[in-house]
């Protein structure tokens, strides 16, 4: 059986990166991807390298960056942009595999076993990918080479930008050994802070425990990261396919001032579940149970959950239901800073009774989804623009 070779191409400094592109002025400047400085989430999305030496963190706020940087250029983000360089880089590398599992929007693992007597080694191809994207997109890539995901991702990590990492079977234990077990997938804060009072603190300190102990301390994951540690990851390289479903489906939005009233909130779960709705018809699927977030001016978070008899694809039944569950959780006794809706439980809408009860809310769900689908109909011809709900006016 030959060996699969895997690689993981990270786009680096994403967000930054492809928005220099359109401000070419800025390429010897400190930047930084930022959230809106009049609006409470500015903070850095994404920084060039220049900001990175300065010692600019993505996640802190702005201030922050600018009192370790005062000539920090920022710029707003640009999704749009950023989807469509996601898009093209992945079309590159189908030039050399149709094997490609997306992890986010800037990385992903490739796998070229099979592209080998074609291209060449996991080497020769990461190398080809590499200046192909930075030749016709103008972005740079780090990718990990390996013999399973875990070690491509970390390769890709450990020497970045515009590098090659090659993790093979003679060297691993070597290159990775004395590395922090953070630095390992699915290592994170918490797992750290965890194995670090047991003395854990390398990706070799792992190897060493006994399985039994692992399991005390993180339960079954424990022993999964030793494996992964071990190299013996064995997970495949899976395609998103075209049937592929999300497992669920949330919008979440922090406004520009704190929360204080039932209405808000209810405005804006049927704001957010449109966009939800929208979602699930794309995929074709009905939400069996809504989830509720909320995060308070203190940065207290609180989710809860609810299923249901009857599934809906319908926005309005969405807002209604979580609303119906914030009601029941949540008070306003502090300001909330932030709310969320997510659709769960979600099934294939074909061969699905929607609606169980008719003789109860369901009849009124059902004309709902009436008027719902008159309304998509008129904002695909007219534009979103173009009708509206009362409340949202």
């Amino acid at each position: 059986m030959k060996e699969s070779t895997i690689l993981h191409c990270d786009l680096n400094n994403f967000f930054a990166s492809v928005s220099l592109l359109s401000h070419k002025e800025l390429q010897d400047s400190p930047v930084a991807v930022c959230g809106s400085t009049e609006e409470r989430h500015g903070i850095v999305l994404a920084k060039n390298e220049i900001a990175k030496k300065h010692g600019v963190k993505t996640a802190e706020v702005i201030w922050q960056a600018k009192l370790k940087c005062p000539n920090l250029v920022i710029l707003p983000p640009d999704y749009k942009l950023y989807e469509k360089y996601s898009v093209a880089a992945r079309e590159i590398y189908e030039r050399y595999t149709d094997i490609i599992e997306p992890f986010g929007i800037d990385e992903c693992w490739l796998d070229v076993t099979g592209s080998r007597l074609i291209f060449g080694d996991g080497e020769k191809i990461a190398y080809r990918i590499k200046e192909d994207v930075k030749r016709e997109l103008g972005c740079t890539i780090s990718v990990g080479v390996s013999f399973n995901k875990v070690f491509a991702k970390l390769g890709s990590d450990m020497k970045k930008p515009d590098a090659v990492t090659i993790i093979n079977r003679e060297n691993f234990k070597q290159k990775i050994y004395s590395l922090p077990i953070g630095n390992l997938l699915f290592a994170g804060p918490k797992t750290v802070e965890k194995l670090n009072r047991f003395a854990i603190f390398t990706i070799g300190d792992i190897t060493l425990c006994d399985d039994v102990m692992l399991k005390r301390i993180l339960g079954i994951n424990g022993v999964i990261l030793k494996q992964y540690a071990l190299g013996l990851d064995t997970s495949p390289v899976t395609p998103y396919s075209a049937d592929y479903r999300p497992k669920s489906v949330g919008r979440s939005v922090t406004p520009s001032s704190d929360i204080t009233d039932r209405e808000t909130v209810y405005k804006t779960f049927i704001g957010l579940s449109e966009e939800i709705s929208r979602e699930l018809r794309e995929n074709n699927l009905v939400a069996f149970g809504v989830c509720v977030h909320t995060r308070t001016f203190d940065l207290k978070t609180k989710e809860s959950s609810r299923s249901f008899k009857s599934g809906t694809d319908c926005s309005i039944t969405l807002a209604r239901r979580g609303m119906d569950l914030f009601d029941e959780v949540c008070s306003f006794n502090v300001p909330l800073r932030s709310v969320g809706i997510r659709a769960i439980n979600l099934k294939p809408k074909d061969g699905i009774a929607i609606q169980s009860d008719l003789f109860g809310k369901d009849i009124i769900d059902a004309k709902n989804e009436i008027v719902e689908d008159s309304m998509i109909k008129i904002r695909k011809k007219f534009g979103n623009q173009y009708i509206k709900r009362c409340i949202m006016l």
